[in-house]
């Protein structure tokens, strides 16, 4: 090939790209040189022979343009050089150089008219090129003649409009971009003024914008950066939720809710604010107790934080377990009444939205109405089911700290302080949620029960030793007391009398109306008041100890009733009728009914008549009601200690006075059934008969000997022998009656002892009643028989009708001597009564008492003398009925009682003596109230002459049946 292209060369021959490119519009074709084509010429014509040199050529010749045919040919020379070989391959070579270059120029002269013919029109297209490229070269002339003079200057103006249009949008952008940047100061700024709603409303509207711009690089990381403000938000709006548990701020809490609602988190609001109430709770119990804990320990050591808040409260000490309860609650007040307020607010919220609802009913508005209705529901069924969850929380905090310390040694207005803390807690409870607060009610029940048993126990040796101690001196008090003006029983009056000014009331009593949710919404705390008022008189707690002595207590309500109350006269006409030598004739009936008012006073008129122990006892009696006023789950353990104050009253009052076998077995019923079963009842359950202990006793039996008092005795200092005293009736006076003002006081509280009664218990306060209580004026009889007993020579009585003759033989009209010495009797035991009565007023019914046993024991007396008569006539009978009307008409003109007790019984006895025989059998078969030895006398005295031995002996046999039965 690079033969031919060699031969081509040498020919002057090019290829047809060569040819046209070289070409120009006057340049003609080169033909071949004579000499060259004569040199052709002279090769073999022989195509076949031209062909076999041809194929003669080897293929290396053939193989690419890149061959180098000299070098081949070198190198394939002989290392012995033959120069006729050399020039025989030589011709060679050029033979077939030859063939080749023939070949070739026959194949060209076979298509030199096809060559000619496209030469030709290759030069028609190079004439064509030339014409197009002067019309392209003419108008780009014109073109840039145009761009210079119109199109150029319009077209750039154009341009420049629409890159100012795009810096413009650019610019808003940047803009836009550099504020959002900027937007994390402004949020700043706003979480410091608490504008929370603006705050996320600025930040969502920052997330639109950057999405808007996202295409921008710089964006994802400003979206990412407002995303972590915006969850920076809501950890600051949840703390700003926290701060609504302790303080309700109601712009605060409304600007906190308007931005949960752009959140869209209404009910995640309502979930986290029922946790931080519960946390609010927790939190706020543990430090105000640590702070008690450690201020009490006097060091530093944080070893109480690390505690369990029940072991935090076994650590208060006792003097401030009050101040710190009453801080406790005044927190945990806090923390509910910030929960109120939340309900409150909700409530109106609702209400203003519901009202902005029914104004808007357009269709657009109905989904997002609807959705809003969803939520409020929910957060209203929410904080209604909190109520419960949070009063729960907060009684078993409470309860807590109640039960870790043991309160029976505190003392009594402590105590009290305490159950009135709870029970205005337990108040709150109510207002709050409905709740009965069993927590707390039980958890203060165990404290008061066990506060109470231990309190009565020292409350009864008080009473004892109170009593033994006890000389039963009027203690005086004004004519107008009653147990209302006493302190312990203020909570009475103020709840009892509704004109009580509101001034003077309580603050819970001003309304019953108002709640104190509603009454502190916006100041104050219940607990405050409580604490302060402590030394107020209108509030349920104790001035002072009722077994310490209080002057100011005492210039109140404890004097004496001044005689310049009574007129000069009455004391004069008095002291003259009772202590002249004026014969009792001489005292007119007027006079003796103004005795009978003045019940043997001077001047205590109608002044009750108490001793110190008894006003003691009123006092207990006030305090345990207020216990049970202030805890009425323990009012049946309160009133069963009360009846036992009572009962050991009543034992220790009969015991002193009222208890003397001798006249007791004298069967005149001094004592009533009732009576006797009720002594006897105190005495098994009450009284600790047993002088020591018994080792071998069992457990259960000492655990009811806790329970029992000694039986009380009599102070030494009171003398009940002497008879100028009337065996001390003054002291009688004093304790019998102490006990029927006792008992009357009593009843004047059974309506509210009763109201507060548990419905099963209340059997056993009626069985109190009537079984105790009203017994206390029977204790008269047996304490006075005594005096009755021993103030009259009843015996001497007899042995001056034992010198009487009785068997006379004429109708006498003067009267026996031993009737005058019995008046004597009767008129010194008058005057001697009157002498007590300037100690002591002795009241009516003691008086009539006193006058009815002298008289009866004296009418007793004048049967039994009767009795002992050895022999009677029917004058002596006659004598007996003239001295016992002599007897009865004195006695009228001394006493104004009236029927004169046991008159029948004398007088039936003597009309006995006129029975026949057939009367007097059934006569001794209906009168089983006289003795055996009176019916016998009867029989043998009266009948005996007139009856055979036979009829004497049946009657005697009738009188020994009726007296079996009560042997």
């Amino acid at each position: 090939m690079q033969k031919i292209k060699s031969l081509m060369t040498r020919q002057g021959l090019r290829s047809p790209q060569e040819s046209v490119n070289d070409l120009s519009p006057i340049e003609s074709f080169r033909i071949p040189t004579k000499e060259e084509l004569r040199e052709l010429h002279e090769e073999p014509a022989d195509p076949q022979a031209q062909q076999e040199i041809i194929n003669s050529i080897e293929e290396i010749y053939f193989s690419n343009d890149s061959f180098d045919i000299v070098k081949y040919e070198l190198e394939r020379l002989p290392p012995v050089l033959s120069l006729q070989e050399l020039e025989e391959y030589r011709d060679k070579l050029k033979q077939q150089q030859a063939a080749v270059s023939k070949k070739v120029a026959d194949l060209i002269l076979e298509k030199q008219p096809a060559y000619v013919e496209e030469l030709e029109r290759v030069t028609s297209l190079q004439s064509g090129l030339q014409l197009a490229a002067v019309i392209c070269t003419n108008g780009r002339r014109h073109l840039n003649i145009a761009k210079e003079g119109f199109t150029q200057t319009s077209l750039g103006l154009l341009a420049n409009q629409r890159k100012r249009q795009l810096l413009i949008g650019l610019l808003k952008s940047l803009r836009t971009i550099k504020t959002l940047q900027r937007t994390d100061v402004r949020l700043s700024e706003m979480l410091e003024e608490e504008d929370y709603p603006g705050a996320i409303q600025l930040c969502l509207e920052c997330q639109k914008a950057a999405s808007t711009f996202k295409h921008y690089s710089c964006i994802s990381e400003l979206n990412s950066k407002l995303q972590d403000t915006l969850e920076q938000i809501e950890e600051q709006l949840d703390v700003a939720l926290s701060k609504i548990c302790k303080n309700f701020d109601i712009n605060h809490y409304t600007k906190v809710q308007q931005a949960y609602r752009l959140l869209g988190k209404t009910q995640t609001a309502m979930d986290q604010l029922h946790m931080h109430f519960t946390q609010a709770i927790h939190n706020t119990v543990f430090q105000v107790v640590l702070g008690y804990v450690e201020l009490c320990a006097g060091n530093t050591d944080t070893k109480f934080q690390k505690l369990q808040y029940k072991d935090l409260c076994t650590h208060i000490t006792s003097d401030s377990y009050i101040p710190c309860l009453a801080d406790l609650c005044k927190a945990l007040w806090e923390v509910m009444l910030s929960y109120y307020r939340t309900m409150q607010w909700h409530e109106n919220h609702d209400q203003d939205e519901a009202a902005v609802g029914s104004s808007v009913s357009d269709g657009n508005n109905v989904i997002g109405s609807e959705e809003n209705s969803f939520d409020r529901n929910y957060v209203k069924k929410k904080l209604e089911h909190g109520l419960s969850r949070i009063w729960q929380d907060v009684q078993l905090k409470v309860k807590t700290y109640l039960l870790g310390t043991d309160l029976s040694n505190f003392k009594y207005d402590d105590f009290i302080f305490v159950l009135d803390v709870i029970s205005r807690l337990m108040q709150v409870g109510e207002e709050f949620c409905g709740s009965k607060s069993e927590v707390l009610q039980e958890s203060i029940r165990k404290q008061s029960v066990n506060y109470f048993k231990t309190y009565h126990r020292t409350r009864l040796e008080e009473l004892r030793m109170f009593l033994e101690n006890e000389t039963w001196e009027l203690c005086p008090v004004k004519s107008s007391f009653s147990i209302l003006q006493l302190h312990e029983f203020k909570f009475m009056e103020q709840s009892r009398s509704p004109s009580v000014s509101p001034s003077k009331q309580p603050a819970s009593a001003v309304s019953s109306s108002v709640t104190l949710f509603e009454q502190f919404c916006h100041g104050g705390n219940p607990f405050e008041i409580q604490a302060d008022s402590k030394e107020d008189e209108t509030e349920d707690v104790l001035a002072s100890n009722g077994y310490e002595s209080d002057e100011q207590e005492k210039s109140a309500y404890q004097e004496y009733d001044s005689d310049s109350d009574v007129p000069e006269e009455l004391k004069r006409d008095y002291v003259d009728e009772q202590t002249g030598d004026a014969p009792i004739k001489s005292v007119s009936r007027e006079t003796l009914r103004s005795r009978k008012r003045s019940d043997y006073n001077l001047n205590k008129v109608n002044a009750p008549i108490l001793t110190n122990t008894t006003l003691n006892v009123i006092r207990l009696v006030g305090k345990y009601m207020q216990m049970m006023n202030i805890l009425k789950p323990i009012a049946f353990d309160v009133i069963h200690f009360m009846s036992q104050l009572f009962d050991y009253y009543l034992y220790a009052v009969y015991t002193f006075f009222g208890r003397n076998d001798m006249f007791e077995s004298t069967g005149l019923g001094l004592s009533s059934s009732r009576l006797r079963t009720t002594l006897n009842r105190i005495q098994e359950s009450l009284i600790d008969l047993e002088v020591s202990a018994d080792p071998s006793g069992t457990l259960t039996a000492a655990e009811e000997r806790k329970e029992k008092v000694p039986s009380p005795h009599l102070s030494h200092l009171v003398v009940l022998t002497s008879g100028n005293s009337l065996y001390g009736l003054a002291e009688r006076v004093v304790a019998t009656e102490s006990l029927v003002f006792l008992a009357e006081q009593f009843e004047f509280l059974q309506p509210h002892l009763d109201a507060v009664m548990p419905a099963a218990k209340k059997p056993f306060l009626q069985q109190f009643y009537s079984q105790t209580v009203s017994t206390a004026s029977e204790l008269r009889k047996p304490v006075y028989w005594i005096v009755a007993a021993k103030a009259i020579d009843y015996e001497q009585m007899l042995l001056l009708m034992a010198n009487v003759k009785w068997d006379v033989k004429e109708i006498m009209s003067q009267h026996n001597v031993y009737v005058d010495a019995l008046l004597k009797e009767f008129e010194e035991f008058n005057r001697r009564l009157n002498d007590v009565s300037k100690r002591v007023r002795i009241p009516l019914p003691v008086s009539n008492i006193l006058w009815e046993h002298c008289i009866r024991l004296a009418n007793r007396t004048l049967v039994e003398g009767y009795a002992n008569v050895k022999k009677c006539s029917n004058e002596g009978r006659a004598l007996m009925q003239l001295d016992f009307q002599q007897f009865l008409m004195k006695l009228e003109k001394l006493t104004d009682i009236r029927p004169i007790p046991d008159k029948e019984f004398v007088e039936t006895y003597i009309k006995a003596y006129y029975l026949t025989e057939n009367d007097m059998e059934s006569w001794i078969k209906e009168h089983r109230e006289y003795s055996t030895k009176q019916l016998t006398n009867l029989v043998n005295i009266c009948l005996g002459t007139y009856i055979n031995k036979k009829a004497r002996q049946k009657l005697l046999a009738t009188i020994d049946d009726i007296d079996r039965p009560k042997r």
